[in-house]
Parts: structure tokens; C-alpha cells; sequence
């Protein structure tokens, strides 16, 4: 995988064209003093992310909720767990 485009906020700002093209190919790191500063990506591989996020998420949901029941908690247990105060 060839390394990241980074381009300053300046050059961003004058080739914002050029930027958003680059970004159907590849992320390009936009920098602001030296230091990156922000990420531009397609809308194709932001929804591919999200989704992917979205799975991962549900996954470990679903993990946490098999080990709760296999652990005996319950909607009572957790119910009580939670207005503890103590």
C-alpha cells in the first residue's frame, strides 16, 4: 500500500479540485502547521467504514450479551446492578 498523499491547508485551499479527486483514489492527510490536521477520503470509503464500524459494534454487542447470559445476568440483575449506589 503505497504511503498517504499529505498536502498543507494552503495548498488544499488552492487545488481543493485536485484534492477531491485525489481522495476517489486514496486518503490525502491535510496538514496545518506541520502537523496533520485532518483526513479527506471518498464517500464511498467513509460509507465502507461506517459499515464496518456499524458490524464490529453489533459483534460485540452480541459477544457481551452471550457472556452476560452465560454469566447469569439478566434484565433483573442488571436492572439492580445499575440502581445500586453504593
Amino acid at each position: 500500500m503505497a504511503a498517504m498523499k499529505s498536502i498543507t491547508a494552503l495548498e488544499a485551499k488552492n487545488r481543493f479540485g485536485e484534492v477531491m479527486e485525489a481522495a476517489q483514489r486514496q486518503p490525502v492527510s491535510i496538514t496545518r502547521n506541520g502537523r496533520p490536521s485532518v483526513v479527506v477520503i471518498s464517500a464511498e470509503s467513509y460509507a465502507r467504514r461506517q459499515r464496518i464500524a456499524r458490524e464490529r459494534m453489533r459483534q460485540a454487542m452480541q459477544r457481551a450479551s452471550e457472556y452476560a447470559a452465560a454469566h447469569g445476568m439478566n434484565e433483573g440483575s442488571l436492572d439492580k446492578l445499575l440502581a445500586d449506589e453504593s
